[in-house]
């Protein structure tokens, strides 16, 4: 045992995540991080999560999962989860306070890390005599926007638009209309009688003891710096937590049909295992990766109550199969992004903007071509084309958001074809730039234990 381990071990952290993949998957890798400075984690999830946790999240053997009853009724993550049941799933949530409460109560942590759903987290703790810490995994430009607006009343969706007043940053570009729609709706429809989304987040930033970004002051530094402002309470990085190389071996089906391209010359078009294309964007997409002459691997998800291979032969293009037949793939299901992407043959990635995502490419050295779709993708999208210029984002129409497969080749292009003009140049000049600043451990290592010792002076 290293003596840093011995010097940490007193610390006790609860980990706690939003019940959606994209948001355990961080709080997996914060738990590995701390774990591996000594720190004493608990992690608490529904058990019907766990076995993905462990083998997918490769979260560490040695910590403690806590299992939770979540419902008998309702799937226990948003990936299975239809639009009719995010009320129910949301107030069942909050029915596991009393769960909670009994589970910290014995086991009398010095921190709970928790999500911004769990809004009711902060005064349980505080009860308790437990800091609670909102762990955010969405970007900091994205909280900037949304904390500003959430304070006022009467908020409409043209209040999204423009960045808040008095952040200093790069990109003079706002939200499109259809954006600040979606972001609108999605932070303040209420479902029931539950609190809407936007409720829950500024009561959770609000109450917390501490406010941990998955961020650092280099990549974000001028967002990070007015939400300093805006809540009363320290602020702390735990940088953007590079994810560790997978242990597990590619498929031979990928390895055999990479293997016969070029080094950096195909495209990986996925959107992640939740978020479903419509019939319209699916052929824009399909035929736009056509049109580039570039092999492609493009993967399409639907809800897991219809049959993807009826849905494919359905929504893809006629006869586009047959024309891609040897240079492209079309793939639906679980898929090995991360081993993908650290293929030698695969050179862009077209994605929605997720921050995971966008942090997997840069640092498998895969140029960033962004659809954003919803939510903080829009946000990220902005930070990483406009402020960082590390990547190309689709070219879309204001109101509706529809783009065509011109747009997608055209971007495609300016970062896997036009490189010597710009902005292809610049994107790349910048991308290798990030690339370096992600893969340097002694800074990544510096921000974890910065972060170890904020907690040991705050126990």
């Amino acid at each position: 045992m290293s003596s840093e381990r011995i010097i940490n071990s007193e610390i006790h952290v609860v980990m706690f995540p939003f019940l959606a993949f994209g948001h355990i998957s961080p709080f997996v890798q914060l738990s590995n991080k701390l774990f591996s400075h000594g720190i004493h984690i608990s992690f608490l999830s529904p058990s019907s999560n766990i076995p993905k946790i462990k083998s997918t999240f490769n979260l560490n053997p040695a910590i403690q999962i806590i299992p939770l009853h979540f419902s008998d009724n309702l799937p226990s993550n948003t990936a299975e989860l239809h639009p009719d049941m995010v009320g129910a799933f949301f107030e069942t949530l909050d029915l596991m306070q009393d769960q909670v409460k009994t589970i910290l109560l014995k086991l009398k942590p010095h921190f709970v890390f928790f999500d911004f759903a769990q809004n009711w987290l902060p005064k349980i703790a505080s009860e308790l005599g437990i800091k609670s810490v909102h762990f955010s995994v969405y970007s900091a430009i994205c909280h900037s926007y949304i904390s500003r607006i959430s304070k006022g009343r009467d908020v409409t969706y043209e209040d999204f638009k423009n960045p808040p007043v008095g952040i200093i940053h790069n990109s003079k570009r706002t939200l499109q209309t259809f954006q600040a729609r979606i972001n609108f709706m999605m932070l303040y429809t209420k479902s029931g009688d539950s609190p809407t989304v936007s409720d829950r987040f500024i009561q959770s930033l609000s109450e917390c003891s501490l406010i941990l970004f998955k961020s650092c002051k280099e990549i974000e530094g001028s967002y990070l710096d007015y939400l300093q402002n805006q809540f009363e309470k320290a602020i702390v990085f735990s940088g953007v937590l590079v994810p560790e190389p997978s242990m597990d071996v590619l498929e031979d089906k990928w390895t055999k049909w990479l293997d016969n391209f070029p080094t950096k010359s195909v495209i990986l078009c996925s959107f992640g295992s939740e978020t479903f294309l419509s019939d319209d964007q699916i052929n824009e997409l399909a035929i736009g990766l056509e049109l580039t002459n570039l092999p492609f691997i493009f993967v399409l998800n639907f809800p897991s109550n219809l049959n993807a291979e009826s849905e494919l032969e359905r929504a893809l293009p006629k006869g586009f199969l047959e024309r891609v037949k040897n240079t492209g793939i079309v793939h639906s299901g679980w898929f090995q992004q991360q081993l993908v992407l650290k293929h030698s043959s695969v050179g862009c990635y077209v994605c929605h903007a997720g921050l995971s995502s966008v942090i997997e490419a840069i640092v498998n050295d895969c140029q960033l071509v962004l659809l954003p779709l919803k939510g903080d993708q829009f946000y990220n999208s902005m930070l990483i084309a406009d402020d960082l210029k590390a990547g190309i984002e689709v070219k879309r129409n204001d109101e509706d958001g529809f783009f065509e497969k011109e747009g997608i080749l055209e971007a495609v292009k300016g970062v896997m074809v036009e490189v010597d003009k710009e902005p292809g140049k610049q994107i790349r000049e910048n991308h290798m730039k990030w690339r370096e600043f992600l893969l340097d451990k002694e800074i990544q290592n510096k921000f974890i234990t910065d972060l170890v010792a904020q907690l040991k002076s705050l126990v």
